[in-house]
């Protein structure tokens, strides 16, 4: 079966042709650039595309504001990860500021890194951050997120391997 009449296909390219001006509206009331609305409109429907199985939903137009604002919530956050490296930029000197090429590749690599640690549990994902960010203790850790601090090693070690796999690939 062509990969075009797949039920799945099919079912996108009704929801398109019967909810993409809606959905583009709704997302031009939510994000200021008109052109940024249009992306993630297209963007909502190739995420959709790019689905295994889809099952038509009950409510389209909810199902698709809900696709939509994971991309809203993924773009925002990629924004406010470019914002912090950007003014942490700013506070190296000029003469020792890397090239924009080596500034491109260090803001590919965080995004990619951030997206591997968008995977995690979310206490996973919090123990990592405590740890790099923050600087806390195994032992704070665990008190602040109430587990062991074997299992924050455990956390700490799956974000390790998620940052490898965003920078060198998946280990052989």
């Amino acid at each position: 079966m062509s990969s075009l009449h797949r039920p799945q296909h099919q079912l996108v390219g009704t929801l398109y042709r019967d909810h993409r001006s809606w959905l583009l509206a709704w997302l031009k009331r939510n994000v200021a650039c008109p052109h940024r609305a249009e992306d993630l409109s297209q963007d909502t429907f190739t995420r959709l595309l790019g689905r295994e199985q889809l099952t038509e939903p009950r409510e389209p137009r909810a199902f698709l504001v809900q696709v939509a604002k994971g991309l809203l919530f993924d773009y925002f956050r990629r924004a406010a990860l470019e914002q912090a490296y950007l003014t942490e930029l700013m506070l190296i000197p000029e003469a020792e500021q890397p090239s924009l090429e080596e500034q491109q590749l260090i803001l590919d690599d965080l995004k990619a890194i951030d997206r591997l640690l968008g995977k995690l549990s979310s206490k996973a994902r919090a123990a990592f951050l405590y740890s790099r960010l923050d600087g806390m203790a195994h032992a704070e850790i665990a008190d602040k997120l109430g587990v062991s601090v074997p299992r924050v090693r455990q956390y700490l070690a799956q974000g390790m391997r998620q940052c490898y796999v965003a920078l060198y690939g998946e280990p052989t």
